[in-house]
């Protein structure tokens, strides 16, 4: 079937009020590709407790198999404290040592790496050995010989505390297909690197063996920025926000990417993949949580009505 694929922190986002959402940015971006009619799946691990129960039960809710998600006995579920500032913007204090933080290879993983047509994951997924090394390994073997087409490979920045080693950072980066950052997760990398972010994106150019690689740069409520490179020229165009009444804005991000990968696989336009994915996000941030219903139809007549 060719799924597209999130690896890494599955958890629960708990708010200030006691309220529980099936969160973590890979399962997001998972569920946002599901919801947009592409096959997608979740790769992850739930502590052998109630909350990894609920948590099996509500990502099956959600419409997506729990197949990849395997049970740790030792380690419990993840959780998330947030809590949002004045903006609606979340702050996270993301609970260590948990069943997602221990995720082996297992036979099933390596014969979904034949088939997967993206792999999507962020670097807080990298902060324990055992996951980083089934990361890598998936990532790895989804890159198949030539003439078969290799998975495309999406880095999710999404920097947190404590922040990875910058050797780690450095290879997850210059190894990427695409490279989804913020303003400050790009601030943060140009200072990693010592380089400026166009040199960046040259080097990582030349490491992914690719004929282009992409590079959206978002920036909240004021849209998105995407670079291109290619051998012999490129493609560099903003495309502007788009207003929403803002509930949270947990997951924007997550939805945003989501949406460009969806629609580069339907054949658009990147332009038209950032807009819409735009429209998309902005759908989401009026609504609490990372995982809402939103109907498709509605945001692609926002996003490619005449004028729009």
């Amino acid at each position: 079937m060719n799924p597209i694929v999130g690896i890494g922190e599955l958890l629960w986002d708990v708010y200030p009020d006691g309220r529980k959402v099936a969160g973590g940015a890979p399962f997001n971006f998972a569920f946002h590709c599901h919801q947009l009619g592409h096959p997608a799946a979740i790769v992850s691990r739930v502590g052998d407790d109630e909350l990894g129960r609920e948590l099996r039960d509500r990502v099956r809710e959600l419409g997506l198999s729990d197949e990849f998600i395997q049970t740790d006995r030792d380690h419990p579920t993840g959780t998330v404290q947030l809590t949002l500032d004045a903006n609606k913007v979340p702050t996270y204090s993301i609970t260590e040592n948990v069943a997602w933080d221990y995720l082996p290879w297992t036979p099933e993983l390596s014969a979904l790496s034949d088939e997967i047509a993206v792999i999507c994951h962020g670097m807080l997924a990298l902060r324990s050995p055992a996951t980083r090394r089934t990361v890598e390994q998936l990532v790895r073997k989804s890159v198949r010989p030539k003439p078969a087409r290799s998975a495309l490979r999406v880095l999710d920045v999404n920097l947190r505390h404590p922040r990875p080693d910058s050797d780690l950072v450095y290879h997850t980066t210059v190894t990427a297909d695409w490279v989804k950052v913020n303003g400050d997760e790009m601030t943060e990398l140009a200072r990693v690197f010592d380089q400026p972010p166009d040199q960046l994106m040259r080097l990582q150019y030349q490491m992914s063996g690719r004929d282009r690689t992409v590079w959206l740069m978002t920036d909240g409520p004021n849209g998105v920025s995407v670079r291109t490179l290619e051998p012999s020229a490129g493609e560099r165009f903003r495309e502007p926000g788009v207003p929403a009444r803002v509930v949270d804005t947990v997951g924007a991000g997550d939805a945003f990417t989501a949406a460009m990968v969806c629609l580069h696989l339907e054949g658009r336009p990147l332009r038209e993949c950032a807009r819409f994915a735009n429209h998309y996000a902005a759908r989401v941030c009026e609504h609490q949580g990372a995982t809402p219903r939103i109907d498709r139809r509605e945001v692609e007549r926002a996003a490619f009505a005449r004028g729009a």
